[in-house]
């Protein structure tokens, strides 16, 4: 009989060589039950069945050589490894069908939303750009290489929050937007990169004319920063015409007879003279850098000719507005804030807003109030609040909800 130690070693290497085949019935078995099932098996009947199956084994080693399984010490501490390894095999699969998911599919993946290392630590957002070369789209036209380039080099900022399908629609969206693309497809990973096939626009300036409006090229002294899509009024000695920018001069362009801009037409931001290896970029990307220069501009028909006879209009930029109070309500959400109105009522009818501790107490914060029909704006806390008022607050969605419980 061999020393203690040696029969401990032989029994480990049976025990290793005998319980891989149960260890991975055991796994397979645990994933399998608990994934489909929901219910995980009894540890013991996993280690029945691993000691029966190594049993199996060991006998097929005996028919070989019967002296392998000669001496009980050996035979202990293969029993021991075996059921070891079938108990920690098992374990490892419940606990992998457990945050398995339990329905792959095409919807679930492109529901995943972006690594969390590209999130920006203000505003949340995140930067997504084109990885390697733009691809072309079967059944349209090759791009130029000039277009290709351009989409290339592109790169935008969306809000990191949404999910993948979400934020590859709005970059197609983008891209179609700022290049005037036919078509575009988007395929986006986790890192923020997106693999796209574009297809040129498949018409210049006419695709831009809204229906009813035409295009007209005029030569004028052009403001700085006037871009496609400004409103102007164009004024003649006939009176004055209301038009839409569609194209901009991009460096200032010598004049000469009306309608003509001798031989810098090049420098004229107007799509339609642009080659088909230089496809035009969106007119929101150009601005012009002022001077004199030929603007293209969408008027109504009965206007065209007006500004076709005028010797020499003058263009005025119409102011469009601002509306300040959207991008407030954007950056309360943002920040993950929402403003909700309320009828003041319960107990903070007949209080100021420092004795009922809006701020303090229910952590919302109070934009306005409205008293005998007229609105102070930012109130302070000695404001009184009267049954019947109206107010604005701003705070969590929890926190409005707690307040209105309060304040109704």
């Amino acid at each position: 009989m061999a020393a203690l130690p040696v029969e401990l070693l032989v029994g480990l290497y049976l025990g290793l060589l005998t319980g891989v085949i149960p260890a991975l019935i055991s796994w397979v078995l645990g994933f399998t039950v608990r994934y489909f099932t929901g219910i995980t098996i009894p540890g013991f009947a996993v280690v029945v069945l691993g000691l029966a199956v190594a049993g199996v084994q060991g006998g097929l080693l005996a028919l070989s050589d019967a002296s392998v399984l000669a001496g009980g010490e050996r035979i202990a501490v293969a029993i021991v490894v075996i059921v070891m390894m079938t108990l920690y095999a098992h374990a490892k699969g419940d606990e992998m069908a457990a945050t398995f998911p339990r329905r792959v599919s095409l919807r679930a993946l492109r529901d995943r939303t972006l690594s969390s290392d590209l999130v920006e630590r203000v505003g949340g957002d995140a930067r997504v750009r084109v990885r390697g070369t733009v691809d072309d789209i079967e059944g349209y036209p090759p791009l130029g290489a000039d277009l290709r380039a351009r989409v290339a080099d592109f790169a935008t900022t969306l809000p990191a929050d949404l999910p993948v399908g979400e934020l590859e629609t709005r970059f197609a969206d983008r891209l179609r937007a700022e290049f005037d693309l036919a078509e575009v497809t988007v395929a986006l990973d986790e890192r923020g990169r997106a693999s796209v096939a574009a297809a040129p626009p498949l018409s210049g300036l006419s695709k831009r004319v809204p229906d009813g409006m035409r295009a007209v090229s005029v030569d004028t002294l052009v403001p700085s920063g006037l871009a496609p899509g400004d409103e102007v009024r164009v004024r003649t000695g006939d009176g004055s015409v209301e038009a839409t920018v569609l194209g901009v001069p991009l460096a200032p362009v010598p004049s000469d007879d009306h309608g003509t801009n001798g031989d810098d037409d090049t420098a004229d931001a107007t799509p339609d003279e642009a080659t088909d290896e230089s496809p035009p970029s969106t007119p929101r990307s150009v601005e012009a850098v002022g001077g004199e220069g030929r603007v293209t501009l969408a008027v109504a028909r009965s206007d065209a000719t007006t500004l076709l006879t005028a010797e020499r209009p003058s263009l005025v930029v119409t102011a469009r507005g601002e509306r300040r109070e959207f991008e407030l309500l954007s950056l309360f959400r943002r920040a993950g804030r929402r403003v909700r109105r309320f009828a003041v009522g319960g107990d903070l009818a007949g209080a100021s807003l420092a004795d009922a501790g809006v701020r303090e107490r229910y952590d919302v914060e109070v934009l306005a109030v409205r008293h005998d029909g007229r609105w102070q704006f930012a109130p302070e806390g000695e404001t009184t609040l009267a049954a019947g008022d109206e107010l604005y607050a701003v705070g969590t969605g929890s926190a409005l909800t707690q307040f209105g419980e309060v304040v109704s």
